[in-house]
């Protein structure tokens, strides 16, 4: 008798070895450039576990960023990976800042590599004329990414203004404009 049930590994299904097939080890598509017109002029292409079943279990996966002129992928964090960066278009300027507050940062060009650390708060911004691309490599089949402003002021809940305001050393009226901006660009 055959029994029909998933078996879970890591929080995702982990197919039968008589079920599984080329294509669930294949993405197609990250040389793609994806369009970068928004608030931040920043798109990130993740290939993670979510889109690329075959990296089950794997502890690694990938992204592709496209940025529009001085886009911006934001202040954020992987907590489950380190992840290393490659330009592959244009200038970056990038940088992460240590548990000490310390900022470790670098102008980058086509070809060059830089690493943040796991769970380190990191960012990049283009700081050319043209467009930028980066590859980025991940240590985790699901890195997660927590973007910092859009977690405290874009919070479900929201968190109360007077905790950010305290934090930031700011008027409340302004946690409440942050809040309510966060708020509609969802």
């Amino acid at each position: 008798m055959e029994l029909n049930f998933a078996v879970l590994v890591n929080g995702f299904v982990c197919k039968n070895a008589n079920m599984v097939s080329a294509d669930d080890f294949l993405f197609r598509g990250l040389d793609n450039p994806r369009n970068a017109n928004n608030m931040l002029g920043s798109v990130v292409t993740p290939v993670n576990v979510m889109q690329l079943a075959g990296l089950n279990t794997l502890g690694i996966s990938m992204a592709r960023i496209d940025f529009a002129p001085y886009g911006l992928n934001p202040p954020h964090t992987h907590p489950r990976a380190t992840e290393i960066l490659v330009v592959l278009e244009g200038s970056l300027y990038v940088g992460f800042i240590t548990t000490g507050n310390q900022l470790f940062y670098k102008t980058l060009e086509k070809g060059d590599v830089f690493v943040f650390p796991k769970a380190l708060v990191h960012f990049q911004q283009n700081v050319g004329k043209g467009n930028a691309v980066a590859l980025a490599a991940l240590s985790s089949q699901n890195p997660g990414t927590q973007q910092i402003a859009r977690s405290l002021f874009g919070a479900t809940g929201p968190v109360d203004p007077s905790v950010l305001a305290k934090a930031f050393d700011i008027d409340s009226n302004l946690v409440k404009l942050l809040q309510a901006k966060f708020a509609a660009s969802g």
